[in-house]
């Protein structure tokens, strides 16, 4: 393991002048260019709302089994809700955590048969009647962040010498999704420390925030894991594979993994993806010649086909991770190969 590369960037520099947004935009490219991640201080979050966010997450991991599995995913169509302790996969292998997913919470569409069957995504979210205020705290971290994404979308679209328009109109009817993670620790008879197994994000811009001082998340880059430290009061931040899609690959979504805490101890963890409508169909940027011509294309794997509609692509990373749900609601998806 050697040292981080991922880089720490102030977003308070976009408002120190015009050569320190400057500098801030130039940055913000070329560590998403080269890395794909970065921690973000600077982003003015309250931290009476960071210690909420926190106590609270705490707080819902605490109530008993049946509190918490009144709100089980595997009740929901829409894969929202409570994942227990192994309840998610990547790439077939278990993950060691318990978590809730939440949606923006919409009314279920009516389907029809030729309707895309990434709508089944779309509906309500579940939350647990022994602790009313989780929906609150997470709805006013849901504008916090929102506020920050956007900032984000435009200063990139600004260094790549793009319309930030492109971007933002498809924010529109944003498909926001969070996450409540909580790590315990890995007994030492475990055969795996596997927190989160390797993967890309599916949608545009992840904004994750981990409680103080924990460790654990790992970036590939050159052909090697690093380690992303801890640093006091930062979001980490990367792309997904639309924005790579996007870029044709001038931005690259980048795998990562999570490795699980020692036995005798946890890690909170509230990931935020910032996304488009299920239905939107990201365009080609049209970005600067310099950036058009370092584009790399996008990479495609075969067990992972980026596509440039939302809905699509994040269909097909609830299916793989949760696919008990699936096979109550959706069993078509299963053999659909989805």
């Amino acid at each position: 393991m050697t040292s981080s590369p991922v880089p720490v960037l102030d977003l308070a520099r976009l408002d120190a002048g015009d050569d320190a947004a400057e500098g801030f935009r130039n940055d913000l490219r070329r560590a998403t260019h080269e890395v794909g991640f970065f921690s973000l201080v600077g982003h003015g979050i309250p931290a009476d709302l960071q210690e909420r966010l926190l106590q609270t997450s705490r707080a819902f991991f605490a109530l008993p089994e049946d509190a918490k599995l009144e709100i089980e995913n595997l009740r929901s169509p829409h894969f929202h809700g409570y994942a227990r302790l192994g309840g998610e996969l990547t790439k077939g292998r278990v993950d060691w955590r318990e978590q809730i997913d939440i949606g923006p919470g919409r009314i279920a569409p009516e389907r029809h048969p030729q309707d895309p069957a990434y709508l089944a995504l779309e509906g309500p979210n579940q939350w647990p009647s022994a602790l009313p205020q989780l929906r609150e705290v997470v709805e006013e971290w849901t504008q916090v962040l929102t506020v920050i994404a956007r900032r984000l979308l435009t200063a990139w679209a600004e260094s790549l010498g793009s319309d930030p328009a492109r971007l933002l109109d498809l924010f529109e009817d944003a498909a926001t999704w969070l996450k409540i993670v909580r790590y315990p620790g890995v007994p030492d008879t475990a055969p795996s420390r596997q927190g989160v197994g390797s993967h890309k994000d599916p949608g545009m811009l992840t904004l994750l925030w981990i409680e103080p001082g924990a460790a654990g998340l790992q970036v590939e880059y050159e052909g090697a894991w690093h380690d992303i430290p801890p640093v006091d009061g930062a979001l980490i931040v990367n792309i997904g594979e639309l924005l790579e899609w996007a870029t044709d690959g001038y931005l690259r979504a980048t795998v990562h993994r999570v490795i699980a805490p020692e036995q005798g101890s946890e890690r909170i963890s509230v990931p935020f993806f910032f996304n488009p409508a299920l239905a939107a169909q990201v365009p080609p940027l049209e970005i600067a010649p310099e950036y058009r011509a370092r584009a790399r294309g996008i990479e495609q794997v075969s067990d992972n086909v980026i596509r440039g509609t939302y809905g699509e692509n994040l269909l097909k990373s609830r299916v793989r991770a949760h696919p008990d749900v699936a096979a109550i609601h959706h069993p078509e998806l299963l053999t659909a190969g989805t």
